[in-house]
Formats: structure tokens, sequence, C-alpha cells
């Protein structure tokens, strides 16, 4: 609970003020109780800024011993000039009655979040004899104005949230676990994160060169034996103790608490003392020297040994003792290797430099523990630089060990191996001494590895470690087996790991060599790198079941997985599979236009957006080039099924910037979800696909779910495609025309081009049912260009059988052609074949088709527009963007769409007076679609509309038809 009363500045006054009596004794009380109570006085507000990222509180901190469980403390001015006293009541059992102030003043204008953190084990200024070991330092902290502060979870700080609001100055109370608070920061939040961060890389690489050390000399003393080396072995087990103690390493492997932290912290001291001592007694071999050091090293280790219980019980006792024990070590190790050194002891020669670093060391550490040197970094340079004390302790224990000459080579010379390994395979010799338990690599194989030099000669458990985990067992059974049976070839192959962690796969062939007691006494054969021939493959493999542009599974490895899945789903009830069809519209255009290159990439681009929104249990695939299928694992719902869909063509849709041009995409999705035990994984795809198509037949760029009808329709659609592909090859394909009148005299002033398709089966097909068949495949090409060719063929045979009527001809466009490189020279040789005048040929397309590739359109209507080729923009009204494209290409007509023309609103004449009057500023002439009245043919007419087009001036008629209209229309023209 916090009370907070305030305390008035009062005024100074220039005249003499004289208090009343009674007031000045009331003050005088006041006082007194103060000076009785024991208050804290205001703290001097430390002024923050924006700019500021790491601040020591420490030395502004104010810290109170012994206060009890309830406190009182005035706190620092405000910018009102108030001084407020605040009563602050412990809120933790543990609390000791000690407490910390500090007051902190945000002077910029912004608000500001830091931390404050003060560190559980500070090595700075921690002492030599009973050292602070560490510990909870602040259970929690109030302050001034609002709540207590948030703690946040950490194993090695204790860290608390604040946020200062601009000009306002706040006194922080804290509740102390102990007297002691070594530092206490204010960090910027990333800037204390960075720092961890930095501090962990660092850490992460000493405890690795840490373990490494301390396995590599432990397997050295298996395989040589010597003493010193299970020395140096003790010694860097125990650096890699401390480290990861003092790093931290240690609570994320178990749980820690601060106060267990204490007594593993002074247990690893007391191990590294212990492992120097045995070191230096092993090394410098001092039971030749005096049989006296023997039984004092005995005593001290003994000694050092009793300080693991004592670690238990007072862990600042057992720290002390250790780092007394670490220093004296030093120093009388300096003084038994200057003696021996002087009497040309070569071991304590070779022991100089590495004594010297650790002196260094040690007065390093003398200035750190007594607070001389206190920059942080300090106490992670002197874990790493135990570890290179141990490295260096490691190199001379190496030189002096294996000095002593080379292994005995056994029963062969180097010569005669090489001539069996000649003989056989010309690789690297493998040579295992089964009697002596020793193998020999000729040339060297470690260098091949990374290794020192003959880390691989020894024992053939020297290898095991090496030996991928997964080969292991079947390496050592495979020489047992060899060693039992007396005979046979060994063709093993396995993986072992170098230096750099990576595997490489070694091909070994031997055979046995039996001695005169018919057992076997050696194994000689070769041993050679196949990783590369492993790596191809596997990659062979690899290909074989995933796509090699995406590294996504493919349709093979889709539908086994889907099987796996399928057979869980029959078993369990929490699994219920849903498989996604996900097709690219249009993608074809993309790699027409852009390239496959392009292409490659913007798949690449998709797959990474579609595999952010799936969990790891489920699968994307690629089926083919630009269809994808993904099996849902990871939820059952129908809506979040719904959801995902939804989230799936949302992130296909959002633009891809390539080559300073934007790329929109759109996708096609069908969905099927299991419900039946006995489905087949083949069925569910194939269903996926229909409801994918379906999708596509709709327009794209939209989701739907299967249903069984849609078989049906997948079957019509391409028996219909068939259907339609051998109606153009025979030619049953006819157009019809629909006249085009002017409006002021409703005279024909030219036809527009309608397909038609009578089926001998189906009938009539209506160009709704089979041009979206065709534009879906190849045959919207071939469509086009008949089209025009019978329409140039037609007004070329009227023109001739009528004579120079003033006509023109309208043929639509689609999206195929239009994006199509040739269609200039298409539609060109055409009319040429023809013969009939390019300027009675028009070409209508609508604005949607142009807004696929404005680039490429433009300069395909440019050239038919200089060709001399009439443009007509169809559908006008219907769109975004169409004022636009009036400016930016060279149409010459626009069609009304009937929609406006038919618009039963008041507007309608606004609108169309609008549109006729900009279509006459710009030069362009109007054609009104869908007029159903005379009424409103004649007010078009008077608005100024040029034409209209609609069953009111005549149904669409054919070929002879229209030959025989305009020789009624024309008489004159059929004379000439």
């Amino acid at each position: 609970m916090t009370s907070i009363t305030e305390q008035t500045q009062w005024p100074a006054s220039p005249a003499r003020t004289i208090l009343p009596v009674r007031l000045l004794v009331a003050l005088t009380a006041l006082v007194m109780i103060l000076l009785c109570s024991g208050l804290a006085h205001a703290v001097e507000p430390i002024k923050i800024s924006r700019e500021d990222t790491a601040l020591d509180l420490t030395a502004t901190t104010e810290i109170y011993s012994r206060r009890g469980e309830a406190f009182q403390v005035s706190t620092a001015a405000g910018t009102d000039g108030i001084v407020r006293r605040i009563e602050v009541r412990s809120s933790s059992p543990e609390h000791s009655g000690d407490w910390a102030v500090f007051a902190l003043a945000n002077v910029s204008d912004e608000q500001i979040d830091r931390l404050i953190v003060a560190p559980h084990f500070r090595l700075v200024k921690s002492g030599l004899i009973w050292p602070d070991l560490g510990s909870q330092r602040i259970l929690g902290i109030t302050p001034s104005e609002g709540f207590a502060l948030d703690q946040v979870p950490n194993d090695e700080d204790d860290v608390f949230r604040i946020t200062l609001n601009p000009g306002t100055v706040i006194t922080f109370v804290a509740e102390l676990a102990s007297p002691e608070l070594p530092q206490i920061y204010l960090w910027e939040p990333e800037a204390y994160k960075d720092t961890v961060n930095a501090f962990t890389l660092y850490r992460g690489i000493v405890l690795g060169i840490a373990g490494l050390l301390a396995v590599f000399l432990t397997i050295l003393f298996v395989v040589k034996g010597t003493s010193m080396l299970p020395a140096t072995a003790a010694l860097a087990w125990a650096v890699l103790a401390y480290v990861s103690v003092d790093f931290g390493f240690l609570s994320k492997l178990i749980s820690v608490t601060p106060g267990d932290e204490r007594i593993w912290r002074a247990s690893t001291e007391v191990f590294l003392a212990t492992g120097l001592v045995v070191f230096l007694f092993a090394y410098l071999n001092l039971n030749r020297w005096h049989s006296n050091l023997t039984y004092v090293t005995f005593a001290w280790i003994l000694g050092l040994g009793g300080l693991f219980a004592v670690a238990v019980y007072d862990p600042a006792v057992a720290a002390g003792i250790a780092r007394i024990s670490f220093s004296a070590t030093t120093i009388l190790g300096v003084g038994l290797i200057a003696y021996l050194g002087i009497n040309r002891y070569d071991r304590a020669i070779m022991l100089i430099p590495t004594w010297a670093l650790i002196l260094c060391w040690l007065f390093a550490a003398w200035l750190t523990v007594t607070g001389q040197l206190s920059n942080d970094i300090v106490q992670p340079a002197l874990g790493g630089g135990l570890v290179l004390i141990v490295l260096l302790m490691g190199f001379t224990v190496m030189q002096h060990a294996f000095a002593g000459g080379a292994y005995q080579q056994g029963l062969f010379t180097d010569m005669e191996r090489q001539a069996m390994a000649l003989a056989g395979s010309g690789d690297t010799v493998w040579d295992w001494d089964v009697a002596r338990d020793r193998i020999v690599t000729i040339p060297d194989m470690s260098s091949q590895l990374g290794l020192s030099p003959n880390s691989l000669s020894g024992p053939a458990r020297n290898w095991l470690p090496r030996i991928h985990a997964d080969d292991r067992d079947r390496f050592r059974t495979t020489l047992d087996v060899m060693i039992e049976h007396r005979r046979g070839r060994l063709n093993h192959q396995f993986r072992m790991r170098a230096e750099d962690g990576h595997y490489h796969w070694m091909a070994l062939r031997a055979r046995p060599v039996l001695g005169s007691n018919g057992e076997v006494i050696r194994c000689v054969g070769t041993i050679i790198d196949v990783t590369e021939q492993r790596t191809s493959e596997d990659r062979l493999l690899h290909d074989a079941v995933y796509d090699n542009l995406t590294g996504l599974p493919n349709r093979q490895l889709f539908l086994d997985r889907l099987a796996t899945v399928i057979g869980l789903a029959a078993q369990s009830p929490n699994v219920r599979p849903t498989v996604f069809m996900i097709d690219l519209d249009r993608f074809k255009l993309v790699n027409d236009r852009l390239g496959m290159s392009v292409g490659d990439t913007i798949l690449l681009a998709v797959t990474r957006r579609l595999k952010r929104l799936l969990q790891p249990q489920d699968t994307l695939a690629r089926i083919s080039g630009d269809q994808f299928g993904l099996l849902l694992v990871s939820e059952q719902d129908a809506a979040k099924v719904a959801a995902l869909a939804e989230a799936l063509g949302k992130a296909i849709s959002v633009p891809i910037d390539f080559a300073n041009q934007e790329i929109k995409l759109s996708a096609s999705i069908g969905l099927v979800t299991w419900v039946d035990d006995n489905a087949i994984p083949d069925e569910l795809v194939k269903d996926a696909e229909l409801a994918m198509y379906q999708a596509k037949r709709f327009g794209g760029n939209r989701i739907e779910p299967f249903r069984p009808a849609f078989r049906t329709v997948g079957t019509d659609r391409h028996r219909l495609e068939s259907d339609l592909k051998r109606a153009l090859e025979r030619g049953d394909l006819t157009l019809a025309y629909q006249p085009i009148v002017r409006l002021e005299d409703a005279e024909i002033a030219g036809f527009e081009a309608l397909l038609r398709w009578e089926d001998p089966k189906r009938g009539t097909v209506p160009p709704s049912e089979f041009i979206p068949v065709a534009e879906s495949s190849d045959l919207i090409l071939q469509l086009g260009m008949y089209s025009l060719k019978c329409a140039a063929d037609d007004l070329a045979q009227w023109q001739r059988a009528v004579g120079d009527v003033p006509v023109f001809m309208s043929v639509n466009l689609s999206s195929a052609q239009l994006l199509k490189s040739d269609l200039c020279n298409d539609v060109i040789a055409a009319i040429s074949d023809s013969r009939c005048d390019p300027s009675c040929f028009r070409l209508e397309l609508t604005e949607s088709l142009v807004m696929h590739n404005p680039q490429q359109a433009l300069l395909t209507l440019s050239r038919l527009r200089e060709a001399g080729i009439g443009l007509s923009l169809d559908d006008f009204g219907t769109g975004h963007s169409s004022l636009s494209y009036l400016t930016r290409f060279p149409f010459g007509t626009i069609k009304i769409d009937k929609s406006l023309v038919c618009d039963p609103s008041e507007k309608r004449s606004v609108l169309l007076r609008s549109i006729v009057g900009l279509a006459k500023e710009l030069g362009m002439s109007v054609v009104a679609e869908g007029i159903a009245t005379e009424e409103d043919a004649v007010a078009l007419s008077a608005m100024g509309c040029d034409y209209g087009q609609s069953f009111l001036f005549g149904p669409p008629i054919g070929s002879e038809s229209v030959q025989k209209l305009l020789k009624e229309r024309f008489p004159l023209a059929s004379r000439h």
C-alpha cells in the first residue's frame, strides 16, 4: 500500500514575516516526528532522453538497510515543484527490510519505454573472501505514480519494464532481496536485446570450443593413456563446467533457482581450483622430485574435495577458499616452473607460455573481483581466457605426449600397403591390426576430414564417435562378423563426421588376413570418399519425388502422403484431410510475354507465399506447371478451411513487382474434404481438379467446393472441346451479321460479325457455352482467325456483288489474339487475301482485354491503326478506367453498353448525353447497343449518337441474306 502526502514549497517573501508562536511550535514538532521516524530524503532525479540507450543507475541509487516492512520516502520534486511522501509496504515474505530508491525524469516530449535491469551475479567487485555469488536482487518495484512494475521473466537478471510519459518525474522504490545491489541499469529494450544476443553468440562459441576441447582431451587420454592427459582433461571439464554456469547455460539444461545457482557456482570454482592442482602435479611429475610433494598435494586435493560439501551449506565460504587456492597454486607454480626450468627440465620449459597466460588471467581476475576493473565485457572475457588457457595446455601436452615417436606399423611396410591398395582399387589403404587393435590409413585420411594428423590412427573404437549414430552399430557389427567367420570380403558404406560438422560417405572394401592359427590377425583394404556419388544418387531420388524448381513434393509424393493421411483418418476421428487444387489463371500469358525465367521466379514467389499460410503437418505440392496441390490436415472446421482458402487466394492476388512493372495474378481454387473411409487418393485429387476447372469456367479468381454434379460437367466440357475442334476442322462454324444503322436516317451503316455453331447432336450451341471452352484452351486463337478470315471474305464478296457500298465490318478480338505478337500480320494478311478495303474493317475489343497488358496492347493497336483498320472500344461504360483509355489508345469508335442504354433510371439521359458529348469532343463516332424502342432511337439521335445496334433494327442474318439486303438498299451501287 502506498500513501502520498504533499509538501508545499513556500515562496520567498520580500518582507520579513513573523510566524505566530503556535505555528512555530507545530513546525518544530513536525520536524521532530520526521527525524524520529527515519524518513528517507528526496532523491535527485536522473534526466533521460530518447537518445539514452543504457544508463548506469548504481551510483545514484540510494540503499536503505533494515527499514522493516514499511518504508517511507520523499519523492523527487515534480515539474510543479511539489515534493510528495510515499509509503511502500513489502509484498513478499522474502523481503529482508532493505530498500533502494532512485528517481527518473523524462526531459523529452515523447513517451519513453525502458527496462530496469539488476544482474543476479557480477564477478566485478564480488570479493575474494566470502564473495557475493549472486542471488535475486529485486523482488518488486513501486513507482510514485501508477501501479507496481511488471517483471519480465529472465534467468540471469531481474528485469522490470517501465514507461515514462513526457515531462514526468517518477520516484521508484525497490524491494531488495538482500542488502547488496552490485549494479542496476536502465536499458532501452532493443539495445538490451541486442547486447544479450551479442553475448549469447560469444558464449555459444566459447562453450562449443570448451566442450570440443574437453571431449578431445578425454579421447586422447583413452588413446595414449599417459598421466598428464587425464589431468589436462579434468581441468578442461572443470573449465567447461565453470563457463556453463557463468554463461547461464546450466539453467537451459536444468531448472536452477538463484539459490541453487550459488551452490553450482561455488562447486565449479572448487572444481577449477582442484583441476589446476592436479594438472600441475601430474604434468611436472612432482612425485619424482620429492616424496613430500606427493603428500602435500594429496592433502591439498583432499581439502579441496571437502569444499564440495561446504558449498552446499555455505557457498560463499567454499568459493572464497577456492579462489585463494587457485591464486596460491598459480604463485607456487611460478616458483616450481622457475626452479625446474633452471634445472633444464623440458616439461617446465614447455609450460612457461601457458603459466604466463595464467598469471595474466589471475591478475585481471584480481582487478575484477576487487572492483578496479568494472567493464561489462571483463566477465565473459575471463571465461574465454580460461578456455584459451586450457587450449594452450592441450597443445603443450600433445606435443610432449606424442614426441616419443610414431606407432609401429606391424608386419607390412608402407610400400607393401600401398602396393596392395594399388592392386585393389588405387585408393587410401585401410589397415586394421586386429591383434593390437590399431587402425592405420595411408595416406592419412584425417586431413580429408579436417582433423589433426593421425587422429584416426589407433583403436577401432576411436572411429565410433566420428561415425554417424545410425551407422555406428552396423559398422561395429560388420567388423565383428568378419572376425567371427574369418572369411569373406568387407564392402561397407558409412558416414563419418568431419571437423566442420558435415558428414562424408565412406566406402570401405577390405578382406581379412589369417594367421598361422587360422584366426584373423589383420584386415587390409581400401577406403574412399564417395560423398559426391551418394549426393548424386540422393539428388536423383529427390528429383523423382520433388519438384526441382520449387523443392515441393510432386504429384506422386503428394498422392503417397494423401494415401497415408487417409489411412490415419479412417482410424482417428481427429484427422479430416482437405485437398486443394490451385491453378494460376492465365499464367501462360505471363510466360509468353515475360519469358520462362520470369515465370519461374514468379512461381517461387507464389510458393513462398503459400507456405507461410500452412502448418508443418500440411503438404504443399506442385502438380504441374502452374498448378499446386495442398493437403490440409491442420484444420477440420469448415469455417476455418474456407478462411484458409480465401487467404490462399488473397496471397496469390497480391501484386508482384518485377523489373519496374506490376504483375497481378489470380487463382482458381477447387477443394474437396475427405468423408469416406474407402476414398481413393486419385479420386480425391480428381474431384478437387474438377472443382478447380469449374471455378475457371466461371471466370476464374474464385473458390469452388466440389459437388458430385461436377463430374458430369467435366465430361461434357471435354466432349464439347473435342466437338468444337472437329467443327473448326470441318468448317461447320458460320458467321451471322447483325446490322448497325445510322440513327439520323435508319440506313444500314455496317454489320457486326457473330460466330454461330450448329452441331448435329446438340443443335444450336450458344456462344456463351463454347467461347469459354475455347478461351481455356488453344482453340480461341483458331476461332479468332477463322472469324477474321470469314468476315473479310464475306465483306469482299458483298463489295464485288453490290459495288462500292458505304458499309463497314466489325469483328470482336479475344485477349489471346490481342497478346499475340503477330496479330497485326495475321489481320493484314486476312484482309489482303480477301482484297477488301481495310478502311471498311473494324476490330472491337473491351477495356478488360486492354488491361491485361496495356503496353503490348498499345503497340499492337497503333500498328493496326496505321494500317487503316478501324478500332472500336466495346462495352463502354461498364469498366473502371474507360476515360483514360479513350485518350491513351487510338480508338475511332466507342460502343455504349446496352446496360446504360436500357437503364430505366432518370440519370440515364444525363450519362448518355455526357458520353456522346465526350466522344464528339475527341472526334469519335458512337454506337448505342440494345436500343429497345423507336423513342430511344430518336432521343439518342438528338443527342448526337451516330449509330444504333439492336434487334429493333434487325436480327443477325447470314451472308447471302446480307447480300440481298444490300442490293435492295443500294440499287445504284449494284448497277455500277
